[in-house]
Formats: C-alpha cells, sequence, structure tokens
C-alpha cells in the first residue's frame, strides 16, 4: 500500500480516537489498531503522539475551509450566499462530528501549539465570513465603501454562533444540518425582533437539500 494511503488510514483512525476519548485519554495502541498497522509503523511515519494530533488538526481544518469555501456561489445574493456558507459549515461539521471535536474541543483545551493551529483556522473561516457580511451590508446599504471593519464583529459573533451550535447540533439528536442552518440564519439574518413577530427567512423554493 501507497506510504501516503496508508497515512490517511492512520489520520482517520486517530481523529476518531482522539474525537471520541479525548486527546488525553487516546492511545497511540488503539489508534495502531483501529488503523490496522502496528504502533512501530505509526511512530514510523508521524514521529510522535503530539505529531499525530498537530497532523490530524491540520488535515480536519484545511477540509472544514475548503468545503465553506466550495459551498458558496458568489453569483448570487447575499442572504443566499451566507445560507449557503451556513449549510456547508453544518452539513460537514454533522457529517464529521470526531473530526469537529478534535477542531473545536480537543485542540483548543490541550494548549500549545494546538490551539495556535485551530486559531489559524478561525481566523481564516471568520475573515472568509467577513467579506460575506461586508458584502450585505454593503448591498443593504447601498454604500460600496463601507469598511470591513464595521462588519468584523458581526462575522466575530455568527462565527462564534456557528461553532456553538455545530457542537449543540451533534449532540443533539435529531437535529440536522439544515435545522441547525435556519436557526442560525434566522437569528442572524432576520434577527431576534422579526423572530418574536413570526417573521422567518426561507430558503429558495426548489433548492437543492444539504445533507443531514
Amino acid at each position: 500500500m501507497p506510504r501516503a494511503v496508508r497515512e490517511q488510514q492512520m489520520l482517520d483512525a486517530a481523529v476518531q480516537i482522539f474525537g471520541q476519548r479525548g486527546y488525553m485519554a487516546a492511545s497511540m495502541d488503539e489508534i495502531a489498531e483501529l488503523a490496522g498497522v502496528s504502533k512501530p509503523l505509526v511512530y514510523l511515519y508521524l514521529n510522535s503522539k503530539e505529531d499525530l494530533f498537530t497532523a490530524c488538526i491540520r488535515r480536519e481544518a484545511t477540509a472544514l475551509t475548503r468545503a465553506v469555501r466550495a459551498g458558496v456561489r458568489t453569483d448570487l445574493p447575499a442572504d443566499r450566499r451566507l445560507w449557503d456558507g451556513l449549510t456547508a459549515f453544518f452539513a460537514h461539521t454533522a457529517e464529521h462530528p470526531d473530526a469537529w471535536s478534535v477542531l473545536h474541543l480537543q485542540a483548543r483545551t490541550h494548549g500549545e501549539p494546538f490551539a495556535a493551529e485551530a486559531a489559524a483556522m478561525r481566523t481564516e473561516i471568520v475573515a472568509f465570513v467577513t467579506r460575506l457580511v461586508a458584502v450585505a451590508a454593503r448591498e443593504a446599504h447601498r454604500d460600496p465603501d463601507l469598511p470591513e471593519r464595521e462588519v468584523a464583529g458581526l462575522a466575530e459573533a455568527l462565527v462564534g454562533a456557528a461553532e456553538s451550535l455545530a457542537t449543540w447540533a451533534n449532540t443533539t439528536e435529531g437535529v440536522t444540518a439544515r435545522e441547525a442552518a435556519s436557526t442560525l440564519m434566522n437569528f442572524a439574518w432576520t434577527g431576534l425582533g422579526n423572530l418574536m413577530r413570526g417573521v422567518h427567512w426561507s430558503p429558495p423554493s426548489g433548492e437543492a437539500q444539504p445533507p443531514a
């Protein structure tokens, strides 16, 4: 088996073990057994538990940011771009709950440099969302010169809410990616005041359904 394929198998196993058992409780023996290789081979390929965990964070962070970017079409209206970005985010985190646990919980709670790796991913996503929100704000205000700084705080709040909601959705039975995206879209786009009056945002009719 090619080294690259074998290494991905090891990373798949490591993400599952780290995500479900936590970084401290996870053992290289468990990871090797799940990957179907010997423990010495895991060390040969990935050096140490710390390096293996870092490789997991980097791979899953790249996959998540790519999924969000790929889900957004820039030729669509601002609200649709935001909706598509949210559905892509929640669909990916729902499909990869162990990876989300690694990124959102494990990487952030076991010190540097793990937290720095997760922070780098978050910075990239916040920058992307800032651009989406800035476009929406400029369209709403008919002001092409509206500075991104004015919407940066909104992007931070939106990303933070999405992170918390993804964790809640992944641990609450029956909550789909679409439902999570709709919840945040209504809160962020429609506004709490309108929601209390029964006003909701709805996806365009005929839209392809995102994965649950």
